[in-house]
């Protein structure tokens, strides 16, 4: 990445770094509820501990499960919910609408458990947040995608991932400082959930500086608006070659999509040529990423460290913090340096194998080598243990190179203008329904399978992920417009006649427009 192509493409850069907070937001939500429900304030202030003190295993299951999943099951229907306002009002102020919703939901979490508020909050909370960032979460991807040139494109879209690092990191240090600092009182939840409204209030303040997608522009009619908003985001005069062709080829795309609406009506943009099998893949593309570990790990990591070894809050909060970093600094080398010339296709199959070899690795050294039942004062993780820990990172980084960030950059490439905030919408959906599952399953089939989840997690990863990418067609370089040939929805001849058709078109509006000039110039003389 040239420091020219960073400076040329700094509005673009400046947008998704606005856009993604609300990103952070997504993976700060999923990391910090299983962290909170496992501190023993927590516990004792919302009835999981039994009346001798120990704390009750049933009911706390069932309560980190619902802490966590009622937030996707909100983002559900939010992710569902999002298209048609995106759709209606544009991707700015649909960002903009449910950023405050979500801040909404974090005050009522962080007023829990005072003056009588009881759990109910946290749960009501929750789901209201989750609404606001399953809508963030659908639009800010496809916000982004229409915004970014395509020798970036991936790179740009890739942040998403980086920035769902941060917030999980985020997460588990925080309760990792209040487990040392703080670790009675309500302080212990409050200030997780409270920290909520920082990155809220960054992206609402943020959104306010940032200017409308030129393609969602084009697509309501306002081509003018819509040329003026691509020459600033690619810092060029609106009279340059480079963005008048841009623009010929977004309007050549949306007239077409438009004569395609006007004959055979709306069910096309899901069933017509070329359009249904990218919903598939939407959709399978992030139930298999759901069910790759990664978030099972991620929502419960000091659980899941727990039984490889790393008990007590110190070990285990530890232990989750630094896969944390782990996570961020793989995602950011993958997608700074990585994503734009290894290809997706090609990093998802690499991803898969590696994954699901690590898991392997963990579930046999976990079967062969248990963690101890009886933990000592001062105990100290074993080699096995460590072992396995060290599996986890360099898993999580097999992770970020390709099923963590790819399926958004994917799913954000695929798409055409008009159905773009649907199929969006459709991943984002399908991605919060499988992490609803996974997230309310994850601690009962740990409990009962053991090192077995691994095993489970390996046969997903080689069994079923690396088949997928091995069939997928590669986006790698190609523009947005161009996806609608590599899926066959239009002929490569045909589209690009339509393109030196408006940009004929184009070239005699603007010479009206000298004409016009000149002759102005003429009569004030």
């Amino acid at each position: 990445m040239g420091r020219e192509s960073l400076f040329k493409n700094s509005r673009v850069y400046f947008l998704a770094f606005i856009a993604y907070w609300g990103i952070v937001l997504f993976g700060y939500d999923t990391g910090v509820a299983g962290s909170v429900v496992s501190q023993a304030a927590f516990e004792q202030r919302f009835g999981v501990v039994n009346a001798d003190g120990k704390p009750n295993s049933g009911k706390d299951t069932t309560i980190s499960e619902n802490v966590v999943s009622v937030l996707q099951a909100g983002a559900f229907f939010g992710a569902l919910g999002s298209a048609p306002i995106s759709a209606k009002i544009g991707r700015k102020w649909t960002l903009i609408i449910f950023t405050l919703l979500f801040a909404l939901g974090a005050i009522l979490q962080t007023i829990s458990g005072t003056d009588g508020r009881g759990i109910g909050y946290i749960y009501g909370g929750r789901v209201v947040s989750g609404i606001g960032v399953g809508a963030i979460s659908a639009v800010a991807p496809a916000y982004v995608s229409e915004c970014s040139p395509k020798n970036v494109r991936g790179r740009i879209t890739g942040l998403f991932q980086i920035m769902v690092a941060i917030g999980v990191m985020l997460s588990y240090f925080i309760n990792f400082g209040i487990s040392q600092h703080n670790p009675v009182g309500s302080k212990v939840w409050q200030i997780p959930f409270g920290f909520q409204l920082v990155p809220a209030g960054i992206m609402a303040i943020g959104l306010l500086f940032v200017r409308e997608s030129p393609r969602y522009l084009a697509s309501q009619g306002r081509t003018h608006q819509a040329l003026i908003n691509l020459a600033f985001y690619r810092k060029e005069h609106v009279d340059a070659e480079s963005v008048r062709d841009e623009m010929a080829e977004i309007e050549a795309q949306i007239e077409e999509e438009r004569e395609a609406r006007a004959a055979v009506g709306w069910k096309d943009a899901f069933f017509g040529k070329g359009n249904f099998i990218r919903f598939v893949i939407a959709f399978t593309i992030f139930l298999l990423q759901q069910w790759a570990g990664q978030n099972s790990v991620g929502y419960y990591a000091p659980q899941i460290f727990t039984s490889i070894g790393f008990t007590g809050a110190t070990n285990s909060l530890l232990a989750s913090g630094i896969y944390g970093v782990v996570k961020v600094v793989a995602t950011a080398l993958f997608v700074f340096f990585l994503v734009e010339s290894l290809g997706r296709r090609l990093s998802l199959i690499i991803s898969s194998i590696g994954m699901g070899t690590l898991f392997f690795i963990i579930a046999a050294i976990l079967k062969t080598h248990p963690p101890p039942t009886t933990v000592p004062a001062g105990f100290t993780p074993p080699p096995a243990s460590k072992a396995m820990a060290a599996m986890l990172y360099i898993y999580v980084c097999f992770y970020s190179m390709g099923w963590g960030p790819l399926p958004w950059v994917y799913v954000s490439d695929i798409f055409p203008t008009a159905t773009r905030h649907y199929g969006l919408a459709v991943a984002s959906a399908s991605q919060w329904l499988f992490n609803f599952v996974v997230s309310r399953t994850t601690l009962n089939i740990e409990n009962n399978l053991r090192w077995k989840i691994f095993v489970m997690f390996a046969t997903v990863n080689i069994g079923a992920m690396l088949p997928f990418a091995i069939m997928l067609p590669e986006t790698k370089g190609r523009s947005l417009e161009e996806m609608d040939i590599i899926f066959g929805s239009v002929r490569a001849e045909d589209r690009d006649a339509k393109i030196k058709q408006t940009q004929k078109a184009m070239e005699g509006e603007g010479d009206m427009h000298d004409a016009t000039s000149t002759n102005s110039v003429e009569h004030k003389a």
